[in-house]
């Protein structure tokens, strides 16, 4: 079942063509998928209760279908898209007024700390997320 975050796009996201500057939509990708997360307990509490340091970001791309301007009211969709041993994949669409203005994909994993290194643990734990 998708989640859905709504941002409101304001003059302050925007460059000096009136377009939203395109890092605040993967700023807006983490928050929607953190916003997701607080659903389930949050980040935090996730990651102490598996003993790691977080679910960290390993590859993000985008689409941008149409520009977003202020005043717009952003509704960001993230779903599941596949569960690996160590992976999350997601998927993402953003939609103002049912209209697709981008689409997204991430994929994320479970760090743990060993020793001195950082390492991807299994994601197995995580459940129904």
């Amino acid at each position: 079942m998708p989640h859905e975050s709504r941002i409101d796009v304001t003059f302050g996201d925007c460059d000096p063509a009136g377009i939203v500057f395109y890092p605040n939509i993967f700023r807006w990708l983490d928050k929607s998928f953190h916003d997701w997360l607080r659903t389930v307990g949050g980040h935090a509490s996730i990651c102490e209760k598996l003993g790691s340091i977080g679910l960290g970001l390993i590859e993000a791309q985008s689409q941008f279908r149409r520009p977003l301007t202020d005043g717009d009211v952003l509704i960001v969709s993230v779903a599941v898209r596949e569960r690996g041993s160590k992976t999350l994949s997601l998927t993402y669409e953003g939609s103002v007024d049912h209209r697709l203005m981008f689409v997204a994909q991430e994929t994320r994993g479970l760090f743990k700390r060993t020793g001195d290194a950082m390492v991807a643990a299994k994601i197995a734990p995580l459940g129904s997320l």
